[in-house]
């Protein structure tokens, strides 16, 4: 694939130790492939920081694709006029959407990566490269694969599975293309290979959100589950991960988890990604205003500042937007000068949430409502009643995911995946609820892979 050749190598310095606060501030150098570089343990660590960057690039969780999670919902609007954005917003996106491609490419890039590390590292006979250490990179690649397969199943739903590494763009051309459901079999059997072979925070003495841990592997299985409607094993999993409050704690007030600057790697992250004054994010620039030297490329919609600035919605949240003296709304998540505001992949407010949804479904009602009421005590909100019955339980849920996550990639996959699209949305059309495959992607497979229905 065109666009994929230039993914395929990894291209990074090799550090002198490895650092979890500094894991990802490296420069790239191109020209480094894969096969050569992952020798031994300095390379091997290298390799993985690689995929991390990939993960964090700005068409993956940098930016573009967080903006598939809610462009297409109604939290979020786009102030400009070009028609590759506008069309995620219609919810009329073309097969050569720019934009579609780039993130294909960006996910299947940090497949790659990680494809190597699990391919190479296990073999590798480095003294210095202990089992233990050795099967942690693994673990940690494994669950980045997985949640690389994830966001391509809850995306596009059919997509090609590759789990050796990609040495040309031939390679993947003859990958015959995978149902959903067996993509989402991948996501697990990952996440069950990274479980195993992670470790826990009280197993190494180490607390890092950037860094993927047993538990982060935890955290996301809790999400697989709740899109997969096994509300037992979605709040089992919540409950394992929630249950350590040494390392994982809503912050008070709401903004805490992000404000001030000095907020990086709270207890409030699972997981998290890292930037740096020479690894910028990709968020700030389009959130912040002219005034504030960004572009303003997105911004909360009439309805959602309406909602965040309503007491009994919002509460404290209403820190997430603010105004400038000229009276223009904007986004204030990422607002950090430089560019070094972190990528919140999952939240523990998530897992509360998931576990408030699937006790709710499991008609655990009032566990579920006491859930709910620790997210709303965060956020300054008046506890639901202590009456309210399942159906009115999920709403409330619902909606407080709207507010909680307003400026994170959830608001449209959960209408999706709750079957909520057409209700809140009027997107009746269910053939809209994957995007197209991109159109390159489908010309170039020699009829491998197939187009999406409806498109």
């Amino acid at each position: 694939m065109k666009t994929y050749r230039k993914y395929i190598s990894l291209f990074f310095l090799s550090l002198t130790a490895l650092s979890c606060k500094k894991f990802l501030d490296v420069e790239p150098r191109d020209s480094v492939s894969d096969e050569q570089t992952i020798i031994d343990k300095t390379s091997a660590n290298t390799a993985l920081r690689g995929v991390y960057r990939r993960l964090g690039n700005d068409n993956y969780y940098g930016s573009l694709f967080q903006t598939f999670g809610y462009l297409p919902g109604d939290n979020v609007q786009w102030t400009g006029s070009q028609s590759i954005i506008q069309q995620f917003i219609t919810h009329k996106i073309n097969a050569d959407n720019g934009n579609l491609q780039s993130v294909w490419s960006g996910i299947y890039s940090t497949i790659n990566g990680a494809n190597n590390v699990i391919a190479k590292v296990p073999g590798l006979t480095d003294p210095t490269f202990s089992v233990t250490d050795k099967n942690q990179a693994v673990g940690e690649a494994y669950f980045i694969r997985a949640l690389s397969y994830f966001d391509l199943a809850r995306t596009w739903g059919n997509v090609q599975i590759t789990l050796t590494p990609t040495l040309n763009a031939s390679d993947k051309l003859e990958v015959n293309g995978s149902t959903q459901a067996e993509v989402y079999r991948q996501v697990l059997s990952d996440l069950n290979a990274a479980d195993s072979l992670l470790q826990l925070p009280s197993q190494t003495g180490v607390s890092n959100p950037v860094r993927v841990n047993k538990q982060t592997a935890w955290a996301l299985k809790a999400r697989f589950y709740l899109y997969q409607s096994n509300w037992a094993e979605a709040e089992a999993y919540a409950t394992k991960v929630i249950s350590d409050n040494k390392n994982y704690v809503l912050q008070k007030p709401y903004s805490a988890f992000f404000f001030p600057a000095s907020a990086v790697a709270t207890k409030e992250s699972v997981f998290e990604l890292s930037y740096s004054a020479t690894y910028l994010s990709g968020h700030r620039n389009s959130w912040q205003p002219p005034a504030n030297g960004g572009t303003r490329q997105w911004a909360p919609s009439d309805a959602l500042i309406t909602l965040i600035n309503d007491p009994k919605i919002g509460g404290n949240r209403s820190a997430l937007v603010a105004k400038t003296s000229a009276g223009l709304w904007y986004g204030n998540l990422y607002y950090r000068s430089p560019a070094t505001d972190p990528a919140y992949v999952i939240r523990i407010a998530e897992l509360y949430l998931i576990r408030a949804e699937a006790r709710a479904q499991l008609e655990k009602t009032d566990l579920g409502r006491i859930d709910l009421n620790i997210i709303r005590d965060r956020a300054g909100l008046d506890p639901v009643s202590e009456t309210i019955d399942k159906p009115s339980l999920l709403l409330a849920i619902e909606n407080e995911r709207r507010v909680e996550f307003a400026l994170e990639p959830h608001r449209w996959f959960d209408l999706v995946r709750t079957k909520r699209a057409g209700a809140v949305l009027n997107v009746t059309n269910s053939q809209l609820y994957l995007f197209p495959i991109p159109a390159n992607e489908v010309a170039l497979s020699n009829g491998h892979l197939k187009q999406n229905d409806g498109y």
